[in-house]
């Protein structure tokens, strides 16, 4: 974790050639100021650093001036991808902002207003993030977790907030983006579950913790991760078109385990929400909408209403007796 820190150190001081308090320093890498003189002296004995009226800098020699080979059009366009990368972000990457300022650096020689760009995306990631600072930390060290399973080939063992799947082992083969159809872009793990065939794809969002274990697993050559899982699954699924309303949107958590398309959610006058997507036609998903109590309630199509009412009654009946 140290040498991490000294590495986001030269980043910061290469990013602002005028210099940087140490103050400042130590709220952009989320340690406490007393550390930063440890992290001075580690990168002093790689690169000059000193210090003049409060502001840490680096020798004119040590500030790196080469372009990257990228044209002034490919320079723009990597600036507006980032910045819609980022502002689709369910959490701020601190990630995204450290390789924004590599390439910044690079880019001010020939492109500098790009570069003030990506230097002031990279400012705002920096802030969205310690705003944040537990949730997203959080999130980002589970992240992390994964793409070390991932590139190390190596088991994860993860806790999350899915019923049915509060501990589970999974052999991560695609870790990316996935459109939910409103709005939304969650980042998203896609692997095998160890000891079965079985595909899932997670949002990392609902995973609480995650470990990498010492198992390795190969991803298998005929693989396609890009292809959307849930449309091979629906082929085999009897799925029915399904019209619910809401009286919290939460409630849809309580789905998220059965095969179902991205919901369309509209708000009424009320407050509430009416939901539309097909969904599996199943024991389960009764079950789930029962689990949600009077948060939900099935609108359309007719015969699956009756079928829940039925089995509902059948229920009481049983108790009854």
């Amino acid at each position: 974790m140290k040498g991490e820190r000294v590495a986001q150190l030269e980043l910061l001081l290469r990013s602002h050639p005028e210099g940087i308090r140490r103050a400042e320093i130590a709220r952009r890498l989320g340690v406490h100021r007393s550390t930063i003189s440890r992290y001075v002296d580690d990168l002093s004995k790689h690169i000059d650093i000193y210090e003049e009226n409060n502001l840490i800098k680096l020798r004119d020699k040590d500030v790196d001036s080469s372009p990257m080979e990228l044209s002034i059009y490919e320079s723009l366009a990597f600036n507006m991808g980032a910045e819609a990368l980022a502002s689709s972000a369910e959490f701020a990457n601190p990630h995204l902002a450290s390789g924004l300022r590599k390439l910044a650096m690079n880019m001010r020689s020939y492109a500098p207003k790009i570069s003030d760009n990506a230097l002031s995306l990279a400012e705002r990631i920096d802030r969205t993030i310690q705003s944040n600072r537990n949730m997203a930390g959080r999130y980002n060290a589970i992240l992390e977790v994964l793409i070390d399973c991932w590139v190390s080939g190596r088991i994860a063992r993860i806790s999350t907030s899915i019923p049915d799947k509060e501990e589970i082992e999974i052999a991560p083969y695609f870790i990316g983006y996935k459109d939910e159809g409103d709005g939304r872009k969650p980042i998203t793990v896609t692997g095998r579950l160890r000891h079965t065939k079985d595909i899932i794809t997670l949002d990392i969002a609902s995973i609480t913790e995650a470990r990498m274990l010492d198992e390795t697993y190969t991803i298998p050559d005929n693989l396609r991760p890009f292809s959307k899982a849930e449309e091979a699954q629906y082929d085999a699924i009897d799925m029915i078109p399904l019209t619910l309303r809401l009286t919290e949107k939460s409630a849809l958590n309580s789905l998220s385990a059965i095969a179902h398309e991205p919901p369309k959610l509209e708000r009424t006058e009320s407050g509430e929400w009416i939901c539309t997507m097909k969904a599996e036609n199943s024991i389960e998903l009764m079950l789930r909408i029962i689990q949600s109590g009077t948060s939900v309630k099935v609108l359309e199509p007719e015969s699956f209403r009756k079928k829940l009412v039925s089995f509902l009654d059948s229920i009481l009946r049983m108790y009854g007796e």
